[in-house]
């Protein structure tokens, strides 16, 4: 029996040996699980941080393109309004009656004559007949004569006699220079 004791005693032992190596394994273990799923949690939280910066970098910037877009239709549609201003100012000059245009061509070829003493005018069909009629009864236009038409909306187009200076007092040269100089205020006025 003594024997069974040893045998016992042996297998007691080496039980309670391979319990305690169990337990030593399960600990490792579980150590080992508790790191891998502390970095599986930082992996996720650097991927999460990741695609929240990217997605608010991509909604910033299709923001920032839609706002451009917005902003280039806007600018568009203005310009086109603009045109649509400057058209109908054009054709409003146009439909003035004759003798308003009469009397502005008149004053035109004055200033023209002021400053080049002698040349000659262009102007357009319509206004032939006020130049020619200016001519012939104003004695300060007495060195100009009517050299053609032009294609220009009304007024004068003079040059002096030797055709180095030319003088634009059309109504379009007019009408530029007035757009110009007054587009910054007519676009306030109209979109602010």
């Amino acid at each position: 029996m003594a024997l069974d004791a040893v045998v016992g005693e042996i297998r007691d032992k080496g039980l309670k040996e391979s319990a305690a190596i169990k337990a030593e394994g399960k600990a490792e273990a579980d150590k080992i699980l508790a790191e891998a799923n502390e970095k599986i949690v930082a992996i996720k939280t650097a991927a999460e941080e990741g695609a929240n910066r990217q997605s608010s970098q991509l909604i910033t910037r299709e923001v920032a393109a839609a706002n451009l877009a917005v902003k280039r239709e806007v600018l568009n549609a203005e310009k086109d309004l603009l045109d649509q201003v400057y058209s109908a100012t054009v054709g409003s000059i146009d439909d003035l009656p004759e003798d308003f245009h009469k009397k502005a061509v008149r004053e035109l070829c004055k200033t023209a004559a002021k400053e080049l003493g002698e040349g000659v005018f262009y102007c357009n069909d319509r206004d032939k007949a006020a130049v020619e009629a200016a001519i012939s009864e104003l004695k300060t236009l007495s060195g100009f004569s009517l050299a053609g038409t032009k294609d220009i909306s009304g007024g004068v187009i003079a040059e002096s006699k030797d055709g180095l200076l030319q003088l634009d007092y059309s109504y379009g040269a007019s009408l530029t220079e007035v757009w110009e100089t007054g587009l910054r205020d007519a676009s306030e006025a109209l979109f602010k």
